[in-house]
C-alpha cells in the first residue's frame, strides 16, 4: 500500500513557529506568554482545501511572510471573521463589536489589501480550490452570483451574516477534540459543510451582472459601511455617503448590495435593530430609551420596525430577556 507523505500543517503556521521559538503539536500552536496568549491551527485536507483556525492576541507586532502568496492559483478564499470569541472561555471577558460574518474573495483579489492583519484576530479561514468546487454540483443551473464566484476568473468579494447553524458547526471545528484518527476527516467534512451551507446562502441573492472589483473601491465601500454604522441613530443619505466614497450614487448603490447582499438603508436598518436588541438585552435600557437613542422620534415606528425585523414587539423582547 502507498503511504500518504502529503503535508498536513500548512507552512505559514510552520514559520510563525519558528518565529516563535515554538513548536506545533497536533497541528496547533500554543501562543508562548511572553508573546501574548491563545492559539492557531492549521490544516492540509488535501490538495483541494486548507484551513487555518485564528484565536489569539499578540503583544507585539510579528510579521510573517506568506509562502502562499501568489501561489494561490485557483483558491477562493472564505474568511469566517469575529466568530471565535463565543467558543472560547480564555477570551471570554473580552468585547467584540464587530458583527461575526464571512468574507468570500476569489484568488485573483488582493486579500491582503483589503483584509487587515490583526494583532488579535479570531477567524477561521478556509482556501478551497474553485474547480474541485465547481465539479461538487450536479447542475449547471446557478445563479449568476454563484457562477461568478465559481468561474473565479474576477476579482470579486462578497460579505455574508453569520446566522445560527452557520455558528453550531464553526463551535463544533472550535470545541472538537475528535480521536486523533479522525480529526482530518472530522475537520474537512466540518470545513465543507461550513462552505456548502455559505454557498446556499450566495445563491439566494438576485444581482443578475456583477462587477470587477479593485482595492479602492472595495475600501471606499467599507469606509461608507464604517461610517454608516457609527452612526445608527442617523439614517443614511445616499448623496452623502457618495460624496465619502468618491463615486457616483448609482455605482455606490451597486457594488454596496454586490457586496453585502442589501441595499444600503436595508442593511442599515438590520444593523440598528441589532444594536437595539443589544441595549435592551445588555444595557437593560428601556424601551423609550432605545428607541430615542437608535433616532427614533415615534416610539411606535420604532415597534414596528423592530417587530420587522426581530418577530417581536421591543417590550416582548425585553421581558424574554429578563425572564
Amino acid at each position: 500500500m502507498k503511504k500518504n507523505n502529503q503535508q498536513t500543517v500548512p507552512n505559514i503556521l510552520i514559520r510563525l513557529a519558528y518565529l516563535l521559538g515554538t513548536e506545533i503539536k497536533n497541528g496547533r500552536l500554543e501562543i508562548p506568554e511572553r508573546f501574548g496568549r491563545g492559539f492557531c491551527a492549521g490544516f492540509v485536507f488535501n490538495e483541494h482545501i486548507r484551513m487555518m483556525i485564528l484565536l489569539y492576541e499578540l503583544t507585539e507586532d510579528i510579521v510573517v511572510e506568506n509562502p502562499h502568496t501568489g501561489t494561490h492559483g485557483r483558491m477562493i478564499l472564505f474568511k469566517f471573521q469575529n466568530i471565535l470569541h463565543r467558543a472560547s472561555a480564555a477570551f471570554a471577558g473580552r468585547q467584540i463589536k464587530d458583527i461575526p460574518s464571512v468574507l468570500i474573495a476569489t484568488s485573483n483579489m488582493d486579500t491582503e489589501a483589503i483584509i487587515p492583519i490583526d494583532s488579535h484576530p479570531t477567524s477561521i479561514n478556509i482556501e478551497i480550490d474553485a474547480d474541485y468546487l465547481n465539479g461538487q454540483f450536479q447542475s449547471k443551473e446557478k445563479s449568476p452570483v454563484l457562477q461568478s464566484l465559481l468561474l473565479n476568473t474576477q476579482p470579486l468579494l462578497f460579505e455574508q451574516m453569520i446566522y445560527p447553524s452557520l455558528q453550531k458547526i464553526i463551535d463544533e471545528i472550535v470545541a472538537q477534540s475528535t480521536d486523533k484518527t479522525f480529526e482530518l476527516f472530522y475537520l474537512r467534512i466540518k470545513a465543507e459543510e461550513l462552505v456548502c451551507q455559505l454557498l446556499m446562502e450566495l445563491e439566494k441573492r438576485d444581482e443578475k451582472q456583477l462587477y470587477a472589483l479593485n482595492s479602492r473601491d472595495i475600501q471606499a465601500i467599507y469606509k461608507v459601511k464604517e461610517q454608516m454604522l457609527e452612526h445608527l441613530e442617523t439614517p443614511p443619505l445616499i448623496n452623502e455617503l457618495a460624496v465619502c466614497a468618491g463615486m457616483s450614487p448609482s455605482k455606490l448603490k451597486r457594488l454596496f448590495k454586490q457586496i453585502f447582499g442589501n441595499s444600503i438603508f436595508s442593511y442599515y436598518q438590520d444593523f440598528r435593530m441589532k444594536e437595539a436588541a443589544r441595549l435592551l438585552k445588555e444595557e437593560k435600557l428601556s424601551v423609550s430609551e432605545v428607541g430615542y437613542q437608535m433616532g427614533f422620534t415615534n416610539l411606535s415606528h420604532f415597534s414596528r420596525v423592530f417587530n420587522e425585523h426581530l418577530g417581536m414587539k421591543p417590550k416582548q423582547f425585553s421581558r424574554s430577556q429578563s425572564g
